[in-house]
């Protein structure tokens, strides 16, 4: 009788991303069975709008989103109904929008991103990790994510964390290698 797999933190980066990933919709999608909060229209005028204007801070629109939300609600009404409900009537104009040729894009760069000639590796996890955050939705898988990190690295680089690593950062779990290559660039 066959095994089943070990669990994906067990599993290591060779094994992760080998798997055949699904990508589900950009979307988040639920029934009226699921969340059967219904919002008060009177109430969408006191929740605060995002536009996505540049330099608007959108962390501080969600906390106020956050509190009027979760004061308006009646107290027998999870917390994440509520937000689901009035979530689309917090975004105005452009937040609304991150068009499917944006994702595409954003995708296609982590997927090609290379350590440019003088960058540290501090320097292009960072820039690494900020290209992932520009595209949430990217749905790219986390032992994939780290593979393009990695085989884009300059050859010290990748020599001097798989030497960290105890020989390939292959062999190493998910877990493993993120926690060396952010210990790495932190010494």
């Amino acid at each position: 009788m066959a095994q089943p797999p070990p669990p994906p933190h067990e599993r290591t980066m060779s094994e992760l991303t080998a798997l055949e990933f699904t990508y589900d919709s950009l979307c988040i999608q639920y029934s009226e069975e699921e969340v059967p909060y219904v919002l008060k229209t009177g109430l969408i005028h006191l929740l605060p709008k995002f536009h996505g204007l540049a330099g608007k801070d959108l962390c501080k629109h969600l906390k106020q989103f956050h509190v009027v939300c979760s004061t308006m609600k009646p107290a027998d009404v999870q917390d994440n109904h509520a937000y689901l409900k009035a979530f689309p009537y917090f975004l105005e104009g452009n937040a609304k929008f991150f068009q499917a040729s944006r994702t595409t894009t954003i995708r296609n760069d982590i997927s090609g991103i290379k350590q440019q000639s003088r960058e540290s590796l501090y320097e292009y996890w960072e820039r690494f990790k900020n290209l992932c955050s520009s595209c949430p939705h990217h749905q790219i898988s986390k032992p994939l994510l780290l593979q393009y990190f990695y085989e884009s690295l300059h050859h010290m680089d990748r020599s001097m964390i798989d030497a960290a690593s105890g020989g390939a950062l292959s062999n190493s779990t998910l877990a493993a290698t993120r926690q060396l290559i952010e210990g790495y660039h932190s010494c």
